[in-house]
C-alpha cells in the first residue's frame, strides 16, 4: 500500500450500532498516483432521492452480517463490483442519520482493485461517477447553505448531478483525513 492510503490508517474499525437500517460503501481505488473514489447517480425514477449522488448501498436485508455484509452486497447488485476486488475494509465513518428517512446508515471504507468495468443496476443507478480525492477536498470547490438550527449543509456539483446531505457529510469527514 502506497503513502497515498497513510491517512486512511486512522480510521475507526467499522462500528455496529443496534438500530443500523442502512449501509453504504466507500469505495477508494488508486489510479495514476491519486486516489479516486466510487459514487453513483440515482435515477429521476427512484421514489427517494431521486436524481442525487450517493454511496453504492442500500437497506439490511434478512440474511445479512453487519455493515461490511450489507455495503459490499449492496455495491455488488447496484454497481456489479465483484466481492473479491474489495481488497481490504479500512475502516468506518461515523454512522449517519438522514433527515427524510431518519435512518441510520454505516459508511464502510474499502480498498478496491479498480474492476475492468462496472455493471451498473439501471433501476438504481444512472452513472458511475469517479472524482479524484484531490479534486474535493479544496472548499472553494464546494458550496453551502444554512438550513434549520444553524447546521451548514454542503453540496458539491458534479456535471451528473448533487452531491448533498448525508453522503456530503459522509464525503466531508473522509476528506477530514487527507487535512
Amino acid at each position: 500500500m502506497t503513502s497515498l492510503w497513510e491517512p486512511l490508517l486512522a480510521l475507526p474499525p467499522v462500528p455496529v450500532p443496534d438500530h443500523m437500517k442502512a449501509a453504504v460503501l466507500v469505495p477508494l481505488y488508486e489510479d495514476g498516483g491519486r486516489l479516486r473514489v466510487v459514487l453513483t447517480r440515482r435515477p429521476d425514477h427512484m421514489p427517494t432521492h431521486p436524481g442525487d449522488v450517493v454511496f453504492p448501498g442500500g437497506m439490511v436485508e434478512d440474511g445479512d452480517d453487519g455493515p461490511v455484509d450489507t455495503a459490499m452486497r449492496e455495491a455488488c447488485e447496484e454497481i456489479g463490483l465483484p466481492r473479491d476486488n474489495v481488497v481490504e475494509i479500512l475502516g468506518g465513518l461515523q454512522p449517519t442519520h438522514t433527515r427524510s428517512a431518519e435512518m441510520l446508515i454505516v459508511p464502510v471504507v474499502a480498498r478496491i482493485e479498480r474492476p475492468p468495468s462496472y455493471t451498473p443496476e439501471p433501476a438504481e443507478v444512472e452513472s458511475i461517477i469517479e472524482p479524484a480525492i484531490d479534486e474535493l477536498l479544496p472548499d472553494a470547490n464546494w458550496r453551502t447553505s444554512e438550513w434549520a438550527a444553524g447546521r451548514t449543509m454542503w453540496f458539491y456539483e458534479f456535471p451528473e448531478g448533487v452531491l448533498w446531505g448525508a453522503t456530503a457529510f459522509m464525503v466531508r469527514e473522509l476528506l477530514s483525513y487527507f487535512r
